[in-house]
């Protein structure tokens, strides 16, 4: 899904919070200020010198531990609810989907399901369940729990909250046999082999009264088929997890595996040189420049899933016509969206902020997913042009007045805010360049830094945000967000709308590619999604993040990327990184990193995210460099 993700963003009741995630469910570490100048500056930010670290990390009873500190904490346990990338994440482990991504290249792969096939017309599909598929607490896994979970999504909007884009095509779902599952279609839908939904034990789930309220966090250990079981929760402290030792594909070799939250970046990376966590995502420029030269530390830089931009607020409104909340009505001009786009220098962004770990962005879709990546031939590309920004305002009747403030229609002076999160060393820095590129303008902008950006943005109350998502092999879910149908239902309801917008040749070319089957004509459809979405101005590509993460040698011995050459370790579209990760005591083993046709080595562990420093709200959209799938 989308990630969509980045590091800050939150959701902390039905509706999706934060933006980042985008499931995400984005981009680094938080900083501390003097970091944050630091990296303004393009200074390398000293970590301090390294303390030294045991040869494996173990708990006070002798278990290997393997810590993943995250800058996300969780939103929901509940798999109908969580948006954050770091939540879905921990779901990923916790229950089996139909199918899997390949960790080589990402194609479909067995999970729930070991085979599917679908009917002449494309409109029943026919999943074969696995019979070797057990629940934690000793009852088999049946196509029944399948069928369950897709039928209460169709019949609950309150449980389609997370993943309802998925079965919104569904017409029936029907368990004929306990290892045969048949799902009918209203049309076709070219994404059933990448059905991001996961699969929850009937017995359990059914007991549950409203969904909209129900976070699956007060009794543990909660009951999975994945290849870890959740079995302790402390909210914005952490969540933990011990191995599934009758997971189909194998065991996990851990015994403790901790995702451990921090507010701090450079408290993370601290605790990474001292050896107190394995593994450390998100990293600024300073911190992997710092690290490199670390001992016993392997820094990973690779390129990233999601992307990072401007969003503009089109006027808040839901699916009845209800318009809310208080976004600056000049936004909804054309004129202005690209005069503000074009004294956007992404050279500089990509150059001063990130610099040089990112790819300056145009299209929608990460260059990472090759068969969708699109970008705007010269002739449209809207290039740093700040004299043609001035001539648009000008052309549109957004003239200065004698103080050099341009004045709107209503003779108001154009004054913009953006919402930016408090603990994203990049939103920061760029929230300054563009108070310093639009002020040329004569145009002023207030950088509104908040700890939780969910509560104004889903109330419509901002007129631009930095946003971001992490998108999926199949970027279905990316678009589906942009969408009329994912206006929330009512001002008070739930939506998986990014940012309010509703465009019906968007829709229409939406609608088209979801029941396109042949791929090639599937992906012009969704390149064509693209250049609409850049046409209506709504969004403002910046860059492409990498994934800059690192993890200790000492502790880890081997791990899978995901793609396996140059992919990244956290946020992955499965569970590979950390069900295959091999403790470095292991290394005499013979064991060593999965391939995309032997990933059958395991990890065994339990799963913590501990949250330090006080609790973050996010999304899987934007939380900081992490966000929706």
């Amino acid at each position: 899904m989308v990630e969509r993700v980045p590091p800050h963003t939150a959701r902390q009741s039905v509706r999706p919070r934060s933006r980042r995630r985008p499931r995400i469910r984005l981009r680094q570490l938080l900083i501390s200020g003097a970091a944050s100048a630091a990296l303004v500056a393009g200074s390398v930010l000293p970590l301090g010198p390294l303390l030294p670290a045991p040869q494996e990390a173990r708990a006070a009873d002798g278990k290997k531990v393997l810590t993943v500190a995250v800058s996300q904490s969780v939103d929901s346990l509940s798999p109908f609810l969580a948006q954050r990338l770091t939540s879905t994440s921990i779901h990923r482990l916790a229950y089996e989907y139909l199918t899997n991504y390949d960790p080589g290249d990402a194609h479909t792969v067995p999970g729930f399901a070991t085979a599917w096939k679908p009917s002449a017309d494309k409109l029943t599909w026919t999943f074969t369940i696995r019979g070797d598929s057990k629940w934690s607490d000793g009852r088999k896994a049946t196509s029944e729990d399948a069928a369950w979970t897709f039928n209460k999504m169709m019949t609950d909007p309150n449980a389609a909250t997370a993943n309802g884009s998925f079965t919104a095509n569904f017409d029936e779902v029907t368990a004929p046999d306990p290892t045969t599952l048949v799902i009918k279609l209203k049309k076709p839908q070219a994404t059933m082999t990448a059905l991001d939904v996961p699969i929850v034990p009937k017995h359990i789930w059914e007991k549950v009264g409203d969904f909209s309220k129900f976070n699956n966090d007060k009794t543990f250990p909660i009951v999975g088929n994945g290849p870890f079981v959740i079995t302790d929760y402390k909210v914005d402290q952490y969540v933990k997890l011990k191995p599934n030792k009758d997971f189909w594909r194998g065991a996990p070799k851990f015994d403790e595996l901790v995702f451990k939250y921090y507010k701090d970046g450079d408290a993370a990376v601290a605790a990474l040189q001292k050896g107190e966590v394995s593994f450390v995502s998100n990293l600024t420029p300073a911190q992997a420049a710092a690290l490199k030269s670390a001992k016993d530390i392997k820094v990973n830089n690779a390129p990233g899933r999601r992307f990072y931009a401007l969003a503009t607020n089109p006027g808040a409104r839901s699916k009845d016509g209800t318009e809310f909340g208080n976004g600056d009505a000049a936004l909804r001009d054309p004129a202005v969206r690209k005069a503000l786009f074009q004294a956007v220098d992404r050279g500089t962004v990509i150059d001063k902020v990130f610099q040089g770990y990112a790819v300056e962005g145009q299209g929608y879709i990460p260059p990472r997913f090759a068969p969708y990546f699109w970008q705007p031939s010269d002739d449209r590309r809207i290039a740093y042009d700040p004299a043609a920004a001035a001539r648009t305002l000008d052309k549109a009747g957004y003239r200065k007045n004698g103080a050099g403030k341009r004045v709107g229609k209503d003779g108001k002076p154009l004054d913009f805010r953006i919402l930016c999160h408090a603990t994203d060393p990049n939103d920061k820095a760029i929230g300054k360049y563009l108070q310093e590129w639009w002020g040329a303008l004569g145009i002023g902008l207030k950088v509104e830094c908040l700890d939780n950006v969910s509560d104004p943005w889903l109330a419509g109350d901002y007129d631009l945000a930095f946003d971001g998502w992490s998108v999926s092999p199949d970027p279905d879910n990316a678009l589906f967000i942009h969408t009329c149908y994912s206006l929330p239902a009512t001002p008070k309801d739930s939506g998986a709308t990014d940012n309010f917008i509703c465009d019906k040749r968007f829709d229409d070319l939406y609608t088209r590619q979801t029941a396109e089957y042949d791929t090639a004509k599937r992906a012009d459809l969704v390149k064509q999604m693209e250049s609409r979405l850049y046409d209506t101005g709504y969004m403002n590509v910046m860059a492409y993040p990498n994934a800059v993460e690192a993890y200790r040698t000492d502790q880890i011995k081997s791990i899978t990327t995901m793609p396996e050459a140059a992919g990244n370790i956290w946020g992955q579209d499965g569970y590979w990184s950390w069900w295959s990760a091999t403790p470095a005591a292991d290394a005499g083993d013979g064991s060593g990193g999965s391939s995309s046709t032997g990933v059958l080595i395991g990890v065994g562990a339990v799963v913590v995210v501990a949250a330090v420093a006080g609790g973050l709200v996010m999304r899987r959209r934007r939380s900081t460099a992490e966000d929706r799938e």
